[in-house]
């Protein structure tokens, strides 16, 4: 069962690739993670990653694809996998329809966890993150139990950089002009599926699973 997510950012397509992986016990791949235990092996793929990231240059999509495909070949991808946050954009999965066709392989669904813009930005600048210890939680869904003051270490909350109202539009802007895209690539192919992704997150995965136990 080969899967990618796709989703704005927000949309919560994280939670339900942890969810899936758990369930069918195969890996959660996000590239963030990927780059980061190349980069710690101080593999080939990863000293070339560094390089790039290190310029603050973004990663060639060749590059990223190769770091992904090394990934799905690793034994525990044998029975399938989820991929977040990639492919990102038409290119990169043209790139990796073409390093999955080399080795007999294909993806079986690509499932967009359908959020509207308004819904997300009121989602993202409810969360608070903890200053000492990372955790999260959010004003609305998920609340400390005295505000402002993390439940796990008593330390700090923030509304982050990355969830200032603003940050979110500009972050969508880009989602739409890259990754939608994707929805109609996938779409041609027969493999998209969309889920709403605006309902209680249990009842999104028991969607998502139905669309997998077909």
């Amino acid at each position: 069962m080969k899967i990618i997510m796709l989703g704005a950012p927000g949309a919560g397509k994280g939670t339900q690739a942890k969810r899936i992986a758990e369930k069918y016990s195969i890996p959660h791949i996000s590239t963030g993670d990927i780059f980061r235990a190349n980069i710690k092996e101080g593999t080939d793929l990863g000293k070339k990653a560094k390089e790039y990231m290190d310029k603050g240059a973004l990663v060639p999509d060749e590059l990223v694809c190769d770091l992904v495909v090394d990934r799905i070949s690793q034994a525990d991808a044998k029975n399938g996998y989820v991929l977040d946050g990639f492919p990102r954009t038409i290119p990169q999965a043209e790139a990796l329809d073409a390093a999955l066709t080399k080795i007999g392989e294909k993806v079986d669904f690509a499932i967009d966890v359908d959020v509207p813009d308004d819904n997300i930005i009121n989602r993202m600048s409810g969360r608070r993150a903890c200053v000492a210890c990372g955790g999260t939680y959010h004003v609305v869904f998920n609340p400390t139990k005295v505000e402002g003051v993390c439940d796990a270490c008593g330390g700090q909350l923030i509304l982050r950089d990355d969830d200032q109202p603003e940050t979110v539009k500009n972050r969508l802007k880009v989602y739409h002009e890259q990754t939608q895209p994707l929805i109609d690539y996938y779409t041609k192919k027969n493999i998209l599926k969309s889920v709403d992704g605006t309902q209680d997150m249990s009842k999104v995965f028991d969607s998502i699973v139905a669309i997998l136990e077909v």
